[in-house]
């Protein structure tokens, strides 16, 4: 009987460090303010996600493996705290996806942003060299049509790329993670 009192009460300190690292220590524990004082620029959307832009990326799924591997080219343009992005994507199976973000700055650095599959708003924070943008994303009807909460955050790095990494959740488990990166369209 002492044996199990100890496998049960194992099992349960197991249970509560998993969730307290996940809550707390993993990417969904980040806060905007953990990069608040970070050394190097500051990201602002306005100039960094302004004008023609390149993406490249790959999504995971729910096991950690690549399910999919994109291309995106983008046109952001702002007027005063006002912007919109629209965004082509390409999928290395040859399928295409268009969508177009409507984007609002606060003054204190909060983000508001909607698109035609969010459901309802989404909300983040500038800070430092970085963004977090949390929303609820509608999957289209082909793949389910499932609501995904989801949480991006975009990291500004030194030679101006931005690095953005997505995790997908329904009902708290991760379904899927995108890693992309977004830098200017080059001229040449």
């Amino acid at each position: 009987m002492e044996a199990l009192y100890y496998v049960v009460l194992g099992s349960v300190v197991m249970l509560i460090l998993g969730v307290l690292k996940t809550r707390y220590f993993g990417f969904v524990g980040q806060n905007p303010e953990d990069y608040k004082n970070a050394t190097g620029e500051a990201l602002d959307l306005r100039r960094h996600l302004n004008g023609p832009i390149s993406c490249e990326g790959v999504i995971y799924g729910p096991t950690g493996r690549v399910t999919s591997r994109f291309v995106g080219d983008f046109e952001a343009h702002w007027e005063g705290n006002t912007g919109v992005m629209k965004e082509l994507f390409t999928y290395s199976d040859g399928s295409v996806q268009n969508r177009e973000w409507n984007l609002t700055l606060g003054n204190d650095g909060r983000v508001k942003a909607t698109a035609a599959d969010v459901v309802g708003e989404g909300e983040g924070t500038q800070s430092g060299p970085s963004l977090q943008l949390r929303y609820r994303i509608k999957l289209p009807e082909d793949a389910g049509g499932h609501v995904l909460d989801t949480v991006d955050w975009m990291y500004l790095a030194p030679n101006g790329t931005i690095i953005n990494r997505s995790q997908f959740r329904k009902f708290g488990i991760k379904v899927a993670e995108l890693v992309a990166t977004m830098r200017p369209k080059s001229t040449v």
